[in-house]
């Protein structure tokens, strides 16, 4: 399988799990039931939709489009991102999203980190206490962009503004070393090998804050949810590991996904769809470590369609652009 195939796999797998969690977010997975049943396909936003009501089936998030946003920039950059002009673009887009008349606007740990700069803080102040998933749920691009020793730089570089902690950082580096082990065409085990190494070198970065440390509970998930079946594993994203904002749970239950159900990218991903919480963050963290592994040909056909015809997605450029700062990275 080509570099390309894995790269793209990369982006639409992301699209993907992203579109497939769009109706359910925030809610409970007894709300899900309830209103959708078992998830199996991409699905309209149902009117009361707390976050996209009335988004048709296959639309994209946030996720997705500040993934695409840190993809340009990189691009743009030649592989650096200015925090500065990062955060205005961040801005930009909740903007947009605000005159599109969304309620799908930046996180809390975001929105915070972009109010203290503008108040005068500095940029590597300013995402001090930001432990949520919005740099992991980004950092996509990160992981096709750069391979090698340069990785965690990369990653705490283009979530400092923002993330600025131990955990933010581990979180967003577990998700980036799954994927630039999957596009260098590593097993599926060694991707997940890579992200508990990284995780755990993330967390010596940024500004200490507590919580549960995100390379353990990474390993700790993927022993626990080693060979279980499908109830039971959505009984354990659920009741046990968790589904929040809270990187140390949605990154942990993205990865714990993969390491149940890697063989069959839509079957995970749909899963992750219905077991309630942050569940369009879970589905496109692991969508992108799985289409990093299986490349965009392992994801169902049916479903990408969609989502490319929801959202005028070409993601070709996107994904050569990003592999040329890869050969880049290797010099």
């Amino acid at each position: 399988m080509s570099e390309q195939a894995r790269a793209l796999g990369a982006l639409y797998g992301l699209a993907l799990g992203d579109a497939l969690g769009m109706p359910t977010q925030s809610m409970s997975r007894a709300a899900i039931a309830a209103r959708y049943g078992t998830v199996t396909t991409l699905l309209d936003g149902a009117p009361d939709q707390p976050i996209a009501p009335n988004l048709p089936a296959g639309s994209i998030t946030d996720d997705t489009e500040q993934a695409l946003l840190l993809a340009r920039l990189l691009i743009d950059g030649c592989g650096a991102v200015d925090p500065i002009g990062f955060a205005d673009a961040l801005e930009r887009w909740e903007d947009g999203m605000i005159a599109r008349g969304s309620a799908d606007l930046l996180g809390p740990s975001t929105k915070r980190a972009l109010q203290r700069l503008r108040a005068g803080e500095p940029a590597d102040q300013a995402g001090r206490d930001g432990t949520t998933n919005g740099a992991a749920m980004r950092i996509t691009p990160v992981g096709i962009a750069v391979a090698g020793p340069g990785l965690l730089d990369a990653v705490e570089a283009a979530s400092r503004v923002t993330h600025n902690t131990g955990l933010g950082i581990a979180g967003a580096a577990a998700v980036a070393a799954a994927v630039s082990s999957g596009v260098g065409g590593a097993s599926l085990a060694d991707s997940l090998d890579a992200a508990q190494s990284a995780a755990a070198q993330g967390a010596q970065r940024g500004h200490w804050v507590a919580g549960g440390d995100i390379a353990a509970r990474i390993t700790w998930a993927r022993r626990y949810v080693h060979g279980m079946g499908r109830a039971a594993l959505a009984d354990a994203l659920a009741d046990v590991i968790g589904t929040s904002v809270a990187a140390q749970e949605s990154v942990v239950a993205a990865f714990a996904l993969v390491e149940a159900m890697g063989a069959d990218p839509a079957d995970a991903l749909a899963l992750a769809a219905g077991v309630g919480g942050d569940t369009d963050t879970v589905a496109a963290m692991a969508g992108a470590v799985l289409g990093a592994h299986h490349g965009v040909d392992g994801l169902p056909a049916d479903l990408l369609a969609t989502v490319r015809r929801a959202n005028d997605l070409d993601l070709a450029p996107v994904a050569d652009g990003l592999l040329t700062l890869r050969h880049g990275s290797r010099r």
